[in-house]
Parts: structure tokens; sequence; C-alpha cells
């Protein structure tokens, strides 16, 4: 099956308010933003494997003193090479990766809406997300899916969305 025959997907993309933020994004020319910087291979095979144009995400801050859902997104490319790999400047930078053997991709993301807040104690309150990866205990993983289910919670539930239809 190819992307184009798979369902919609949703993930959890997590950056750091310093690097960039929601409100970052919302300022862009164009509203998008390269996810780059990813150097896990596991959340580098959701964005080459899994991730297609138009999958919903819930834009999340962490590495602050008040990590949680501050938005939401939706991935506007398909992967391609990371060019910070290449870069000997950047902290980014793969003595490993060449241009004809790229190691690292991202996606683009785009902006669809600000949103309040949603901590992790709101996240962790809530019986319909317990299995929720970003609440695993342990888990580290810059970018992961989430059920459609979990989704519909957040967005519909926590978020308000009367149309999930606008929110993506």
């Amino acid at each position: 099956m190819s992307n184009k025959e798979l369902p919609m997907r949703y993930w959890l993309m997590k950056s750091e308010p310093d690097d960039v933020s929601i409100d970052d994004l919302a300022q862009r020319p164009g509203q998008t933003v390269p996810w780059y910087g990813v150097r896990n291979y596991q959340a580098r095979n959701f964005m080459r494997d899994g991730m297609q144009v138009g999958d919903g995400v819930l834009f999340y801050h962490s590495g602050c003193a008040e990590p949680g859902v501050a938005g939401i997104a939706k991935v506007a490319s398909t992967a391609y090479p990371d060019a910070t790999q290449f870069d000997p400047a950047s902290k980014y930078f793969d003595p490993k990766s060449t241009p004809e053997n790229p190691r690292w991709v991202h996606v683009d993301v785009a902006f669809v809406k600000k949103t309040r807040l949603v901590g992790l104690p709101e996240l962790r309150s809530h019986p319909e997300l317990e299995n929720m990866r970003v609440l695993a205990r342990g888990n580290r993983l810059s970018i992961t899916p989430v059920e459609p289910a979990e989704w519909r919670f957040i967005v519909g539930q926590l978020l308000g969305a009367t149309d999930l239809q606008d929110w993506k």
C-alpha cells in the first residue's frame, strides 16, 4: 500500500519553544517550518515511512516550565533530507551522513491553530488518554503517533472543536 492509499494519521511532535514555538510557526512566512534536527531513528522512521501530507499534528512544547500541547498543525510535505546533517557548524551535523546517502530526514509542518496549553497533568487525568505514547514512562521520543480516538478526544473534548474537519 502506498502512502497515497493510507488513511489520515495523527502525530504528536515536540519542540522546545526556545527553538520553535507555536507562536513562531504562526508568524513564519507561509506558516510552515521544517522539522529539523531529529536524530532518533524511530522518530526519523515515523517521518520517512509514516507521515503523509495532511496528517494532523499536536504541536507540543517540551523542555520548558509547562510542557504540553500548545496548538494544532499539519504535515505539509513528504520527508526530505535534513540539510543540518551536512553543516559542520550545526549542532545537528552528522559526519557519517552524505548528500548521496543522507541518514536524516524531516518534513515541513504547517500552522493550523494555536490552542490553550493542555499540560501533562491534564492529559494524564483522562482515562481516555492512558495509553497515549507521550504519557508512557520513560518516553523521550520527539515524535509519536497519536491514535484517532486520542486525537478526537484532545481536539474535540479538551480543546472544544465543534467541527474536527476545521482542525485538519
